[in-house]
């Protein structure tokens, strides 16, 4: 956690920087520590605890700009680093966008009523962290003679953040997460050796699925066994809802103040516009307690509020911070997501197979890249082909083509199944009339 020290240090820090010549800054205290567990065919491959302090000080003198960091937090030491700091800024150019938000955006206090912290992080055993992700591996059948590997690995991590300004402003924040996942390789036809994982992710570790996932990552890399291609064409198109993220990566890049600012979103003199089918409607919803990605303040220490992103395909929100606010001219809302949230269907993933009849599950993305200027993209995918609304047989070794928007515009069904191990809760998705390549 942050001590009552290092906030001591942080403020002694803020009127040093004034005194030196700085008009404004802001001190940004940050530390945590993470441990991490590796296993591989039962033997333990990696162990790792870290513990890190740092101090962030953003500079703004003379109206030029800089941020320095250090994780030498003793006063006579962030004297001279400091004082180098400033005489280093004013060799920059003047940016005359460059101020501290506007005061009264900012919020005060804590973000404890949002439990976002499980103090279990510091106090668990090592031995019980270690048996956490053997037991996850043991759930892989070894009799199966198709299986080649099995991987498996644990990690946690607690972090707090004490954020201060010239401008009054005074936060903190402190949150938790642990993970556990398992990636299993098999022999599949011929030279192809298909590979899946299963994983989960929690704030705390009472909530942390520890029972199922090496099972489930064993009968994911059964299923590819036997991949082929399909015949080219279009198709209806279903992504399986850890999987949409590849999809809505490109769209939420698109809202980014840094993308508008540098003539480089599809999106840009878009708001209020209709971009996406009606079904599309994304919120952007922060104060949610227990929840991944839940926050009370950005990066800048401006209080955050639901928001809507798209509205029956409506563009509502951009993503813009204080800085590229300035440069465009425009009010800022904040810089980055927090818990996105689908306004959700009827259906689970198989109950959208059923919808379809006849088209492509995906349940994989093999890279790719959309063109971040005019939203065009070529991904390659693996998964299923579907008929009668079931699963016949593995694809792979298949493209999808086509431009962002065009997709999102042939969004036909949300499904009801979002993934909370993320702050980004996709559920699965239906799509018509994708363009398939293959055979």
């Amino acid at each position: 956690m942050i001590t009552n020290d290092q906030k001591e240090l942080a403020q002694w820090l803020k009127g040093y920087l004034l005194r030196q010549g700085a008009q404004a800054c802001r001190i940004g205290v940050y530390s945590g520590s993470d441990s991490s567990y590796e296993v591989r065919d039962g033997h333990i491959e990696h162990l790792q605890q870290a513990k890190e302090n740092q101090l962030i000080g953003y500079l703004f003198v003379d109206g030029r700009y800089g941020s320095f960091s250090t994780n030498r937090l003793e006063k006579n030491e962030l004297e001279a680093f400091f004082s180098r700091a400033i005489t280093s800024t004013r060799l920059l150019a003047i940016d005359e966008a460059r101020h501290l938000p506007d005061s009264k955006r900012y919020y005060h206090g804590n973000d404890a009523f949002l439990s976002l912290y499980d103090a279990t992080v510091t106090t668990l055993d090592p031995e019980v962290k270690l048996q956490a992700v053997l037991k996850a591996e043991s759930e892989v059948d070894r009799m199966d003679n198709r299986i080649i590997s099995v991987a498996s690995a644990y990690g946690d991590n607690e972090s707090f953040t004490y954020l201060i300004d010239s401008n009054e402003l005074e936060v903190e924040s402190a949150s938790s997460s642990f993970g556990i996942s398992v990636s299993v390789s098999v022999r599949g036809v011929e030279e192809a050796r298909p590979e899946a994982y299963w994983y989960d992710q929690s704030l705390s570790w009472d909530t942390l699925q520890k029972e199922g996932i090496g099972d489930v990552a064993l009968q994911r890399a059964l299923m590819k066994i036997g991949q082929r291609k399909i015949q080219s064409g279009v198709y209806p198109m279903i992504v399986d809802r850890n999987e949409v993220r590849m999809l809505l990566s490109p769209m939420i890049g698109a809202l980014s103040g840094n993308a508008l600012q540098q003539n480089n979103s599809f999106l840009i003199g878009r708001q209020e516009q209709k971009v996406c089918s009606d079904l599309m409607t994304l919120n952007d919803c922060p104060l949610l307690p227990k929840t991944i990605g839940a926050r009370c303040f950005d990066r800048e220490g401006i209080v955050l509020e639901p928001r809507c992103v798209f509205e029956k395909g409506v563009l509502k929100n951009y993503y813009i911070d204080t800085y590229i606010g300035h440069k465009l001219g425009v009010a800022p809302t904040t810089g980055a997501t927090s818990v996105l949230q689908f306004g959700l269907g009827q259906g689970d993933r198989e109950a959208l197979m059923k919808h379809i009849g006849t088209g492509v599950l995906v349940t994989g993305f093999n890279g790719g890249n959309c063109n971040s200027s005019t939203g065009n993209f070529s991904y390659g995918i693996e998964g299923f082909w579907i008929e009668r609304g079931e699963i016949q047989y593995p694809i792979g070794e298949m493209n999808i083509t086509g431009n962002m928007i065009s997709l999102w515009s042939q969004l036909m069904e949300v499904g009801n199944d979002p993934a909370f191990a993320s702050n980004w809760q996709t559920p699965s998705l239906l799509f018509d009339a994708v363009n398939f390549s293959g055979l």
